[in-house]
């Protein structure tokens, strides 16, 4: 799966000899349609890439780039919202208010482009650093992700890998899980040892790797970009994974079960050698306590738990 941060880079890379603006949200307020850092790429051919409103702030956009509004400068900040007939004529939420950066992109723009699509490509965090007068851009290395922010005359940016979700179990709530977690772009893997059980997968079109859970999740969930969640009910199957797992650099471990599973899941990684600062890291039982039983109820009250760790701390951000 490809990040959609780096869907609209390699655009911008792709057109900016030709011409093209890369336009991020450097600020927002009230209820804004897309948080700040959401990027849109628009070439001089009228084609584009990504999203900084969903709606008529795109459109009113390019029509005030194709006029020559903008012409011969390297950067230029636009508001939106700044009035309510304003908010009420580009469709925005009410209160909404968007600052924007117009970055002109040119030929000499390609390396830092590339760097930014790759190191997304390799898991890795880089900041982009935009000055607001000169619109020149610079790349340093970061270990985590931070929110975006506006610093003196300066915009910064930190691009990262797509959160990788590893679910250990193909079963029907995996299935679910898979379907919100791919529309809230993370990138999902689905493992289990029974290769009958990945034949018979009804869920999206992800990978889906037979093998041993320990193994699978020290190869491909070990970065603290990552997250595994078991949901096999079979302790010979999860406790596997959960040992690698709640020794290892994932963010977030979660394990499906009542609390009194939980309770005896506990006393037997006791007994395997897990320590009690890794088990203090496991959340279980998983998700929101909102009442859920079928499958997809589960699955929400699991993606609503991620989204309620994500948004109060960068740990994983």
């Amino acid at each position: 799966m490809e990040h959609r941060d780096q869907q609209v880079l390699d655009f911008a890379h792709d057109h900016c000899d030709r011409g093209a603006w890369l336009v991020t949200i450097v600020a927002a307020s009230g209820s804004s349609p897309r948080p700040v850092g959401s990027l849109l790429a628009c070439a001089d051919d009228g084609t584009r890439a990504g999203s900084v409103s969903g709606g008529c702030v795109e459109e009113d956009l390019l029509d005030r780039l194709a006029s020559g509004e903008f012409a011969g400068r390297r950067v230029a900040q636009v508001e939106y919202g700044v009035s309510a007939e304003e908010n009420a004529r580009l469709g925005l939420p009410c209160g909404g208010r968007l600052t924007l950066l117009l970055q002109r992109l040119g030929p000499d723009d390609r390396p830092w482009l590339a760097a930014l699509g790759t190191a997304i490509g390799e898991r890795r965090c880089l900041c982009r650093s935009v000055d607001l007068d000169s619109g020149r851009t610079t790349l340093n290395d970061r270990q985590t992700p931070t929110a975006p922010q506006l610093d003196g005359g300066q915009f910064h940016q930190v691009f990262g890998p797509l959160q990788r979700l590893l679910l250990v179990g193909a079963g029907e709530l995996a299935a679910s899980l898979a379907e919100l977690a791919l529309a809230m772009d993370y990138d999902v893997l689905v493992t289990d040892p029974r290769q009958s059980a990945l034949d018979q997968w009804t869920g999206p079109a992800v990978p889906l790797l037979q093998g041993m859970p320990d193994d699978v999740a020290r190869e491909h969930a070990a970065d603290r970009h990552s997250l595994v969640i078991t949901l096999t009910h079979d302790p010979r199957i999860d406790d596997m994974a959960l040992m690698e797992a709640l020794e290892g650099e994932a963010w977030y471990v979660g394990a499906l079960g009542s609390r009194r599973t939980t309770e005896a899941r506990r006393e037997r990684l006791l007994e395997l050698g897990v320590s009690e600062s890794a088990l203090a890291r496991l959340h279980a039982p998983v998700g929101l306590s909102i009442g859920s039983k079928t499958p997809l109820e589960i699955a929400v009250a699991i993606m609503a738990e991620l989204v309620q760790l994500r948004r109060r701390g960068p740990a994983a951000a």
